[in-house]
């Protein structure tokens, strides 16, 4: 008889905490938290920014062979695309987009108005990077949520227990939404070689059984295994109070092609993307 494997529990590999550098936009702040060249470390998280954006800031632009999470912390943003679907996310909202094989769009606060958003990207399979684009707004009111001993769920995208969320992935991913209050403990299970990471949006969090401490505005990446299994996170609030965003996802171990705003798996690839935005096929 096999032994049952070991549960992963899950601790914090790194802390990223970039340095914040001024746009050329006037009021522009950001940060690169996930970058191009840690790609393969956070497969299949490929790149993710914080902005403080004025008007003006991300106008008309193309995406292909990704989706794009953009989580807005303080503030609203407008939206729309070259399909003619348009509309608004609010502070606590996000938008979940299907770059999939071309998209044109813009995302840009209400004037005299600076939103602070996330916005990540998430990597398409090689068989579904030309998957047909499409929206969806994350309404937070309306999506699954448990509230009880000293913690609150929203689930964004995935599942938590018993709690589905609606979202639809070609990429199955995970996206919570946690406040936890100084008795509370935060437990999720999950895939032990899922890569995950937590950003922490308000106050401080401990993590695992040694109590890794993150900060606010710090990311940090949590250990995984190769080996298939499960694993599981413990996070409570250092103080009064901490809020976090955890996402978590199979790697694809695929190629990574970049070229601006395309994320594909050959440069070839790439350079198609470019001839066929220029011709206009997005």
């Amino acid at each position: 008889m096999n032994a049952p494997k070991p549960i992963l529990v899950r601790k914090v590999a790194r802390i990223d905490d970039p340095r914040f550098v001024s746009g050329q936009v006037a009021g522009h702040r950001a940060r690169r938290l996930i970058d191009a060249p840690d790609a393969a470390f956070g497969d299949p998280f490929v790149l993710m920014a914080e902005d403080w954006a004025p008007q003006g800031l991300f106008g008309f632009h193309p995406h292909r062979g990704i989706e794009t999470v953009t989580f807005v912390i303080e503030g609203a943003i407008e939206h729309r695309d070259s399909a003619g679907y348009e509309g608004v996310i609010q502070a606590g909202d996000a938008q979940w987009m299907t770059a999939g094989r071309g998209i044109q769009h813009e995302e840009n606060p209400p004037a005299g108005t600076i939103a602070h958003t996330l916005q990540l990207w998430v990597n398409l399979p090689a068989a579904e990077k030309m998957a047909v684009p499409r929206y969806q707004d994350l309404v937070a009111s309306a999506l699954p949520v448990r509230s009880g001993d000293g913690v609150e769920i929203r689930v964004f995208s995935g599942a938590y227990g018993d709690m589905i969320s609606p979202t639809l992935n070609h990429l199955p991913v995970t996206m919570l939404e946690v406040r936890v209050e100084n008795s509370g403990a935060f437990r999720h299970s999950f895939a032990a070689t899922d890569n995950a990471f937590v950003y922490v949006l308000e106050g401080a969090v401990e993590i695992g059984p040694a109590g890794d401490l993150l900060e606010a505005s710090q990311l940090g990446w949590l250990t995984r295994s190769e080996e298939p299994g499960s694993s599981e996170l413990t996070i409570t609030a250092r103080g009064t109070a901490g809020r976090f965003l955890l996402f978590a996802g199979q790697p694809l171990r695929e190629p990574i092609a970049f070229g601006g705003p395309f994320v594909m798996n050959t440069q070839a690839e790439i350079q198609q993307a470019f001839t066929d935005y220029r011709a206009g096929r997005f």
